[in-house]
C-alpha cells in the first residue's frame, strides 16, 4: 500500500508560500512602524500583533465570516474563481494571518536597533532610499529578519487552530499534518498520529536550532 505523503507536501508549500507573503509584508508594516509616534505605534502594535495573542479558532472564525462562501468577500472573490474557505491555498490565508505578528515583531525590533546615522551617511553621499533601505539597512539587521523568517515559517507549520476552520479535513486535498494528527487519533489510529508528530517534531527541532544558530551569530556579531 502506498503511503501518502500529501500533508507534509501540503503543510510544507503553504507555510513556504505564507512565509514568503509574510516576510515582505512584515518588514513593510515594521519599517515604516518604526518611524511613527509611539502613540499611534502602540495602536498599530495592538492591531497587527491581535492574532498572536487570539486564540488560532478565533482567528479561523474571523476568516470565515470575512472570507466564507456566503458572505460578501468571499461571494465576491467567487466570481474570479477564488476561493479561500476549504481549499488549500486557503491554508495559506490562515497560516499567514497567524504567523505575521511574529515577522512583524522582530522586524520592528531590528529596524529600531538600527544605527541610523549609516543611513544618515549614505543620503550625505547622495544614495537613494531604497539602496539605502536593501544595501545597508537590510544587511544591517539581517539577523533579526532571518530569525523573525524562520519563526513565522515554523509557525506556519504548525498551524492548527485557524486552518482547520478555514479550510478543514480533506484527505488528498487541504489535509495537513496538524490535521492529520488530528484526525488519526480521532478515529483510534494512534501509531499514524505519532508518525506523523513525529515528523512535526523533526521539522520544528531543525526550525530551532537554525533560530538558536541566528541568535548565536547575531550575538557574536554584537560582541565584535
Amino acid at each position: 500500500m502506498r503511503f501518502d505523503w500529501y500533508p507534509l507536501i501540503n503543510s510544507l508549500r503553504i507555510a513556504a508560500i505564507s512565509c514568503v507573503l509574510v516576510f515582505f509584508a512584515g518588514i513593510f508594516f515594521a519599517y515604516y512602524a518604526a518611524k511613527l509616534p509611539r502613540t499611534i505605534k502602540g495602536i498599530l502594535d495592538v492591531i497587527l500583533t491581535l492574532p498572536m495573542v487570539l486564540p488560532p479558532t478565533v482567528c479561523g472564525y474571523f476568516l470565515l465570516v470575512i472570507f466564507g462562501a456566503r458572505r460578501p468577500v468571499g461571494m465576491f472573490l467567487s466570481q474570479f474563481g477564488i476561493k479561500f474557505a476549504m481549499t488549500w491555498y486557503g491554508g495559506i490565508l490562515a497560516a499567514a494571518v497567524v504567523a505575521f505578528p511574529l515577522m512583524y515583531r522582530t522586524a520592528r525590533g531590528a529596524f529600531e536597533s538600527f544605527d541610523k546615522t549609516l543611513a544618515y551617511s549614505g543620503q550625505t553621499l547622495g544614495l537613494s532610499n531604497t539602496y539605502i533601505f536593501w544595501r545597508i539597512r537590510m544587511p544591517a539587521c539581517r539577523q533579526g529578519i532571518m530569525a523573525g523568517t524562520v519563526l513565522a515559517f515554523a509557525r506556519a507549520l504548525g498551524e492548527y487552530g485557524a486552518t482547520s476552520m478555514l479550510i478543514g479535513y480533506t484527505p488528498g486535498k487541504t489535509a495537513t499534518i496538524s490535521t492529520t494528527v488530528y484526525q488519526l487519533w480521532r478515529t483510534n489510529d494512534e501509531k499514524g498520529a505519532f508518525f506523523w508528530v513525529m515528523i512535526n517534531l523533526a521539522i520544528s527541532t531543525v526550525v530551532l536550532l537554525s533560530v538558536n544558530m541566528l541568535e548565536a551569530r547575531q550575538k557574536k556579531a554584537v560582541k565584535s
